[in-house]
């Protein structure tokens, strides 16, 4: 070999040496990478469903700010002296939400899996706080004040509701019967602390919720059954012993029958929405908000969006709730283990679940209850719980890539 053809050889750059040469990239003059860097995976890996996500929840939190602005404006002025009083807390607690929700799904699923039964456990206990020390609002304890913050612990428990029944329904056939006995005591605390509130609404969602997860991870429909009916016939002694619950159940049948009392207020509700029409009085045009309707801006927000946009806004509003579903959907089937896969599960249920029940009130289709509509409904504690929620969904359609969330899939196929 000629010395010409070995210095050649030796003077050529290598690919390696020339990306040296070049140095790191400055996150300062390249404000792409900036904003890269703060997304758990680089934007153009991120599936299409994560996408899809984000993008309906920010229009969902956009819409839900514009539909709360129209429901609380004319009262917040007449009540507070200030019509944007209501919407200016919630963009707040909009603020923080979003920033939770990024934490959430920037942070490993594994770790949320392990905090969930410490933090399921803390939520008992602030349940059980608001029975002793709790605020009484029309007859149920449900807020506990830290200063000048109202919190209602029966929200902030859902998410590790979720986790932790992912954690156990996951691997259920090789758990040991100790443990299994431990979670679903604690799932049944919980809900038995939460009627005693009472909050027979949030109590129902959670157990449908478990009942779901677990019907999801193929136990025997035997002893689901069982549970369902059991679940069944405590509802049906919770609404016999409190009075409270009971009134709402005698109004939800006919409201006519004290249309000045107890069926006021579904009264008005249907009377929004029935003003509606096909295409609504138009954006800010209720009439029934202007304090005939009580709870407009919280439990019967629906009423004044229907009055508003009418039938095919509620059509609209129910097609885009099928939609943030079946991307429940589609995440959960993508997931690479049991326990991404139920908590996807979880969490579409809940978000979905509650937004049809709340709609169902309102609606006249269920009996009273104090659900708020996600994302829409005036509440701090709702709107953390929901971006929450949101958040480990994100966090499960990334880790399906299989590119971050830590095991290998080998792993993962081993142990789920």
């Amino acid at each position: 070999m000629s010395d010409t053809s070995v210095t050649s050889r030796r003077s050529r750059p290598t690919r390696k040496g020339t990306g040296a040469l070049k140095g790191p990239k400055d996150s300062t003059s390249n404000p792409r990478g900036f904003w890269q860097q703060l997304l758990p995976l680089d934007w153009s890996l991120w599936p299409t469903e994560a996408r899809l996500l984000l993008s309906l929840t920010a229009i969902w939190c956009i819409a839900g700010l514009l539909v709360l602005a129209s429901a609380s404006w004319w009262v917040a002025a007449r009540e507070q002296g200030e019509g944007a009083y209501y919407l200016k807390r919630q963009l707040v607690w909009m603020v923080a939400s979003w920033s939770l929700m990024a934490f959430v799904a920037s942070t490993t699923l594994r770790r949320w899996l392990k905090i969930a039964g410490p933090g399921l456990w803390i939520g008992c206990l602030m349940v059980a706080a608001t029975l002793v020390m709790g605020t009484t609002v029309n007859g149920a304890s449900r807020w506990l004040v830290i200063g000048p913050i109202q919190v209602q612990p029966s929200e902030l428990v859902k998410p590790f509701v979720v986790l932790q029944a992912a954690n156990l329904f996951a691997h259920w056939k090789r758990s040991a019967l100790d443990q299994k006995l431990l979670w679903l005591a604690s799932f049944a605390t919980l809900v038995l602390l939460i009627l005693k509130q009472p909050n027979l609404s949030t109590a129902a969602l959670i157990g449908l919720l478990i009942w779901l997860m677990a019907f999801s991870a193929g136990l025997p429909l035997l002893q689901l059954f069982g549970t369902a009916l059991a679940g069944g016939m405590l509802g049906i002694s919770s609404i016999l012993i409190n009075e409270y619950q009971r009134i709402r159940v005698i109004s939800f049948l006919n409201p006519w029958n004290d249309p000045q009392g107890d069926g006021y207020q579904l009264i008005q509700s249907l009377l929004a929405i029935g003003s509606g029409g096909i295409f609504g009085q138009g954006f800010g045009l209720s009439t029934q908000k202007l304090q005939y309707l009580p709870i407009q801006s919280t439990d019967f927000i629906f009423a004044v969006y229907a009055e508003e946009f009418g039938f095919v806004g509620s059509v609209m509003l129910l097609v885009f709730l099928m939609l943030m579903g079946f991307l429940g959907l589609r995440v959960a089937l993508r997931c690479r283990s049991n326990q991404a896969r139920l908590t996807a599960i979880g969490c579409s249920t809940l978000l979905v679940g509650q937004s049809l029940m709340n709609i169902a009130v309102a609606s006249g289709a269920m009996p009273t209850t104090g659900l708020p509509l996600p994302l829409v409904s005036y509440g701090g504690n709702s709107l953390l719980s929901s971006m929450v929620i949101i958040g480990l969904l994100i966090r499960c359609s990334l880790e399906s890539t299989g590119l971050i969330g830590g095991r290998s899939l080998r792993e993962q196929q081993r142990r789920g």
